[in-house]
């Protein structure tokens, strides 16, 4: 039989899930909103995702905001932050790398890579104005879809200019030009170059951006965003068709790299899976203790500061 590997990188807008050959070719691979909800979300993407006839599932890698709480629900072998996912996903397609530019729904980052190695790294900060979720109200705001975002940005001719810096200023600029009476596309053209420079002047400051540089995530799939990260930093950024699966590709690699004796499967939908907070009274830390449950069991518990919290009991 033929091994393979699941990479499911959990975010709080999307979760994506891929699975992978011993080669790293992609078998399998789906998209999909997490709605809040990324226990649902996952039981949802098992679902969709196929094992080839022929293949066993021999690994499983989880990353994201919730890939700890996910790597106990599918009983990973690996669980690894997203810096570490997004540099082996880029690297196996782009071993030269130098840059990583990720947009994701709320949050993004930026990762240096020299010979392979990450050199560096940098994530956004509170304000959200350089992300997916800020383009998406954004959209819904001045009654665009969001799918159609790029294409009108590119058609723009004159780009206002929007307030970059903070996403209350921005949205405050851009109901202000749109009182003045200036074209929708040159609005969502304006926007598009305000990801852009919030990204540069908060996530990218101070970094040396080198060549080759790959850009990734959700965002990367917005073909305004993309012309306005060529125009201002006089190149070509590369973005691959797989740009936003790959943390998952990273993480099932990952996976694969560090080898199972075990067979996984991905039949979860039976099972119940619940997250309970617990505030621990045993000193005065008073820690947020997170309880994981399978089916009424507790299986993991975690937040504690000192041993007094540790193993909490339902």
């Amino acid at each position: 039989m033929n091994k393979c590997y699941l990479g499911v990188d959990i975010g709080s807008i999307s979760t994506k899930g891929v699975i992978i050959d011993s080669y790293y070719n992609i078998l399998s691979s789906n998209y999909i909103w997490t709605l809040g909800n990324p226990i649902e979300a996952v039981k949802k993407l098992m679902k969709t995702l196929t094992i080839p006839e022929g293949y066993i599932l021999s690994g499983i890698g989880t990353t994201g905001s919730a890939r700890k709480l996910i790597g106990l629900m599918l009983g990973a072998n690996v669980v690894k932050n997203e810096i570490i996912c997004h540099a082996y996903g880029t690297l196996n397609y782009y071993p030269d790398c130098r840059t990583i530019l990720e947009i994701g729904g709320q949050d993004s980052k930026i990762i240096m890579l020299n010979n392979g190695i990450i050199t560096d790294y940098a994530m956004n900060t509170l304000c959200a104005a350089g992300t997916g979720s800020f383009l998406s109200s954004q959209s819904k705001r001045i009654g665009v879809d969001i799918n159609d975002f790029g294409k009108l940005a590119i058609s723009s001719k004159n780009p206002v200019k929007i307030a970059a810096r903070c996403t209350v200023f921005a949205e405050s600029d851009l109901i202000h030009k749109a009182q003045l009476g200036y074209k929708k596309e040159d609005i969502v053209a304006g926007l598009c170059k305000s990801v852009v420079l919030n990204y540069l002047n908060n996530v990218g400051k101070g970094k040396k951006l080198r060549e080759p540089i790959v850009f990734q995530g959700g965002v990367s799939k917005n073909v305004g965003v993309v012309k306005y990260f060529n125009e201002v930093l006089n190149t070509k950024v590369i973005v691959d068709n797989n740009s936003h699966l790959m943390g998952a590709i990273g993480a099932a690699i990952l996976s694969s790299k560090e080898g199972s004796n075990k067979e996984f499967n991905l039949n979860i939908d039976n099972i119940k899976f619940e997250t309970k907070g617990y505030e621990c009274k045993g000193c005065s830390n008073n820690c947020e203790i997170v309880r994981i449950l399978k089916d009424d069991k507790l299986i993991d518990s975690f937040g504690n500061r000192c041993e007094k919290g540790s193993g909490i009991k339902i």
